[in-house]
């Protein structure tokens, strides 16, 4: 077996809106990568490859060829590297709970027996358990940030009308799963594909929600109601059908999680929009932060010290 190796840029070396263009252009061929050995993380705030030193070869000039890239050496190295990711460490959100999954999605397209599997399989369970021990958990992380904003543009009493849910992924599922859309009269998942998703809400029954196709909201005005776009798969189509639906039913407000804000320059001008490039969705990444912060020099000598239970040492 050669050395494992990590080629990584992250959203601490370049700005997050550059490091979600840059991921969203390597994403389409992690399929094709996994079939050569190789692992890709790409998110939001992060494009970093993993693999033995022979399926890596020549792979910085395809991946990293607009972008500078740090590299890392063996197979602790890679799993220190992988646990922080997972327990939230290099998030945005320090602490934030949604990248473990994304780390445990993207490990489906390897091949199990291959050894930096493994490692990433450890890593993974390692980053999950040093965040509970170490309480290395976001105050605010995106669930709150929502229901925070959401609180801000409903005071005194009045009642919100419907939640709408554009995107049926990990990250709107989960959000739904928090209870966000509880203060709501409704709740209602914007779909492309309502057969395919109810199958994935099968195994949570207790969650109430309504199923629609983009083209059916807007029939009506609705200035009570919130939309939360909570997916970063949008084609130019997609964004046309999406920006006058949403002119139609012109919400209260419009919360974008996407790394790629959906909406373009002149819909946004007529609607109340917060990304999370804005002051608003900042302020709460930054209280979040200044929080948790003083808890990660814990938290990486607890994820090198159960490597190190585990025989995975630096050489």
């Amino acid at each position: 077996m050669s050395e494992l190796l990590g080629l990584y840029v992250d959203h601490q070396m370049t700005s997050p809106s550059a490091m979600a263009q840059h991921s969203a252009k390597i994403k389409p061929i992690a399929n094709d990568l996994a079939r050569r050995g190789v692992l890709l993380v790409a998110t939001c705030l992060r494009v970093e490859v993993y693999g033995e030193e022979r399926a890596l070869r020549n792979i910085d000039s395809t991946i990293f060829s607009d972008v500078s890239c740090r590299r890392i050496e063996g197979a602790a190295a890679v799993a220190q590297r992988l646990a922080e990711i997972a327990s939230g460490a290099h998030s945005q959100i320090l602490g934030e709970a949604y990248i473990s999954d994304q780390l445990a999605k993207a490990i489906e397209r390897l091949d199990p027996n291959l050894p930096v599997f493994q490692i990433v399989r450890l890593a993974i369970d390692i980053g999950r358990a040093s965040r509970e021990r170490q309480r290395f958990i976001a105050s605010f992380d995106y669930d709150q940030i929502v229901r925070d904003i959401i609180t801000d543009r409903f005071q005194d009493g009045e009642l919100p009308d419907r939640l709408y849910m554009i995107g049926a992924g990990m990250l709107g599922r989960e959000l739904i799963r928090s209870g966000v859309g509880e203060r709501f009269r409704s709740t209602v998942v914007i779909t492309r594909n309502p057969k395919n998703l109810r199958k994935r809400l099968r195994p949570w029954p207790d969650i109430e929600v309504s199923l629609m196709r983009p083209a059916e909201i807007g029939s009506v005005r609705e200035p009570r109601s919130i939309v939360v776009i909570a997916t970063a798969d949008v084609n130019i189509e997609y964004q046309a059908v999406l920006d006058n639906a949403i002119l139609r039913l012109q919400p209260r407000t419009v919360v974008d999680l996407s790394s790629i804000p959906v909406l373009p320059n002149f819909a946004v001008k007529k609607l109340k929009y917060v990304t999370m490039y804005d002051d608003e969705f900042l302020r709460f990444i930054s209280q979040n932060n200044k929080k948790i912060a003083p808890k990660l020099p814990l938290l990486c000598a607890d994820i090198e010290e159960t490597l190190l239970a585990a025989k995975i040492t630096r050489t």
